[in-house]
């Protein structure tokens, strides 16, 4: 049975044991009933990974009782274990990396608690991580068991992420990675609020590897993956990783300027022949197009000052040095 100390006891420390070979994050929101069958499903994980398996638990500000059920489950579990206990909702991508600070394994990868990802999946990602030839793996959903709308959904969110966002990423998305310590390391130095981990994933280069699954149906509860929250996944993915916002306004007002010329000599060409006897009607209409115009394009050029010392305060390296090898 392995040693279970409740993370309330050290939140600051990180295990130094050596022999551990596979760590796992599994985030945790709204999950109590699916608690059991993870639980069940890690230990034939244990089984055949042949070697210890720690399993990282971060409790999101789960308002269930998912941390109750962990803290009596886990004790009785044969892989060693740690709780996270965030003090609310942090977002699954905050929790993701409080539990890729405190790993201890040399392969990490992450799971949903939600069980519509195939364990099969979690080893594949090992087996690809142990034989050396990528540092990081991704999970490519080559289909998924939902009902109609929610795929239809997920498609288009997909398909627009890609489109604006990140044309690397693959067409179904991703949800679920595996990455060696090296990659583990780097992923945490970019501490960026407000972010995409998964484009940073895809920004950071590396070895990258896609292994294929197929989603499957979710068996316990609800999804929390609202509109909203996929709204504001996006928006923070656009700002953080592209100015194309600013690029359209620029664009917008470039035009803008072109048709107010056009149309201001139009206005102007027809007040001259006498098809328009409203006294001003021309001027305002020319200065109003015009100056509108002109703002648009002003608040695109300023955008890009703007953006650039936005990308500044990230602090973002400016290259990574992946290996380095010395010949005498």
């Amino acid at each position: 049975m392995a040693d279970y100390q409740p993370s309330g006891s050290d939140p600051d420390s990180q295990s130094n044991d050596t022999n551990i070979l596979y760590s796992l994050v599994i985030p945790v929101y709204l999950n109590e009933a699916s608690i059991p069958s993870l639980l069940q499903i890690i230990e034939g994980l244990q089984e055949d990974l042949g070697n210890p398996l720690e399993v990282i638990f971060v409790i999101d500000g789960s308002p269930d009782r998912s941390n109750e059920l962990l803290l009596e489950k886990l004790p009785r579990q044969s892989f060693g274990s740690r709780i996270l206990l965030l003090s609310r909702n942090f977002g699954s991508f905050a929790a993701i990396r409080a539990g890729l600070s405190r790993c201890s394994g040399r392969f990490i990868a992450v799971m949903a608690a939600d069980l519509q990802e195939p364990i099969s999946l979690i080893h594949d990602m090992y087996s690809a991580l142990c034989s050396g030839e990528c540092d990081v793996v991704v999970g490519v959903r080559e289909a998924r068991d939902d009902p109609a709308l929610a795929r239809l959904a997920s498609e288009a969110f997909w398909a627009v992420y890609r489109r604006f966002v990140l044309s690397e990423i693959p067409p179904g998305g991703v949800d679920v990675f595996g990455c060696n310590e090296v990659f583990r390391d780097r992923l945490l130095t970019l501490e960026e609020a407000h972010s995409s981990l998964v484009a940073q994933i895809f920004w950071l280069g590396y070895r990258r590897k896609c292994v294929p699954y197929v989603r499957q149906r979710r068996q316990h509860g609800t999804s929390a993956w609202t509109l909203k929250k996929k709204i504001d996944y996006l928006m923070n993915s656009m700002f953080a990783f592209t100015d194309l916002p600013i690029r359209l306004l620029t664009l917008m007002g470039l035009l803008g300027l072109a048709f107010s010329f056009v149309l201001g000599a139009a206005a102007v060409t027809a007040r001259l022949i006498g098809q328009i006897n409203v006294p001003g009607y021309t001027a305002t209409v020319c200065t109003v197009i015009f100056f509108g115009a002109l703002n648009s394009f002003g608040l695109g050029v300023i955008g890009s000052y703007v953006w650039r010392t936005f990308e500044n305060t990230k602090a973002r390296p400016l290259n990574i040095i992946m290996e380095e090898t010395i010949i005498r």
